[in-house]
Formats: C-alpha cells, structure tokens, sequence
C-alpha cells in the first residue's frame, strides 16, 4: 500500500510541473479524457461485482482502479480539461463506455467465474487502449502516466488469472491482445503492491 502512494505521489509531482507553451493537439485530449473514463469504467465494475459476489479482489483493484482515475485527472487538471467522470457509480458521459459498462456487469453477474473472467476482459483491454495511446504521443506526462497504468493493469490481469484458475478448470482465451502478449504478461513480476492485490 505504502509503494502504491509512493508512485502516485511521485506521478503528482512530475505531472504537476509545469512548462510554459506545453498544449495537448486534440488527439492527445481525446485520449486522456477516454482514459479517465474508461479507469472509471473498470473502478464501477469491480466494485458492483464486489457487491455481488462479495470476492474481495474486485474491492482491492477497484480502490487501486481509483487511483488510475486520480492520476488521469492530474493532467486533465494540468492541461485545464474538463474532466468528463460523474460522480455516480456506472454512469458515463462517453455513451460506448456506457453501454460497456451495461453490458460488462451483465455478463459478470451470470456467475462468479463469469465475473472472474470480466476483470481479465476489462484489463486486457485497458492494456491494448493505453498502449495505443502510448504510441500516438510524444508527451511526457501522458506517456509516464499511462506507462504507470499500464504496469498496474498486467498485475491487475495476473491476479484475476491466477482467479480463475483457483475458481475454474477453464483456460482464458484474450480477445484484445495477442496469446503471446498475454503469456509475456503471466511471466512478468508484480510492478508496484504484491500478489496484485493492491498495486498501483
């Protein structure tokens, strides 16, 4: 938990730096204000699937989920955005994100495993977003930022793995990253918290 604070602390001071003439181009807004959301989006997940299930790990990655949102805002608050996240559990501005979130708690609150496997959907997905956006950009701040979450979405993905396999007999096939990126990612250590129970 300590390490978790410590990276966010140290995410708020970098970010919160200023240079003067330093704007985002439009694409670069786009994908920051996405991002906030879709962190929002795997936070109201996991904490509705938490309430329904009662698995604490939807609890714990739902807090770190949390954090991903508070360090997105920094630079929506930086860049002088309007930060587009409502302050209500599954309600989103973005109407994909939206029907997302319908759809991802529909499916999750089938069975416990189904739900299991909703929290590897979301991160693998949250994955391949924030590593397109990583390639769009030559910003500092998005990049540090979204490298951070990133890191914290593999050990979110390894925890919800090992999930399914103390849960399930069943193998988990990735739909929006690669077999291989996928095992790269199972073979990888926890960046930040432990066990992925409480990283970043």
């Amino acid at each position: 938990m300590k390490k978790s604070i410590l990276v966010l602390s140290l995410v708020i001071m970098v970010v919160g730096v200023s240079f003067a003439g330093i704007t985002l181009n439009a694409s670069e807004v786009d994908s920051v204000l996405f991002m906030v959301e879709e962190e929002k989006l795997a936070r109201d997940v996991y904490l509705t699937l938490y309430d329904k299930w009662g698995l604490i790990t939807f609890s714990n990655i739902a807090r770190s989920e949390q954090r991903h949102v508070d360090a997105v805002k920094y630079i929506i608050e930086k860049y002088g955005l309007e930060d587009p996240t409502i302050d209500e559990i599954g309600v989103f501005k973005n109407e994909e994100l939206q029907a997302l979130y319908t759809q991802l708690v529909e499916t999750g609150s089938k069975s416990l495993v189904d739900a299991i496997k909703i929290g590897l959907l979301i991160e693998e997905l949250d994955i391949k977003d924030l590593k397109e956006r990583i390639e769009a950009t030559d910003n500092g701040d998005i990049i540090t930022v979204f490298n951070l979450l990133m890191d914290g979405s593999e050990n979110h993905f390894r925890a919800f793995y090992s999930l399914l396999q103390r849960f399930s007999t069943e193998d988990y096939t990735p739909q929006y990253i690669t077999i291989e990126e996928m095992q790269e990612i199972l073979s990888g250590t926890n960046e930040r918290g432990g066990m992925g129970h409480r990283p970043f």
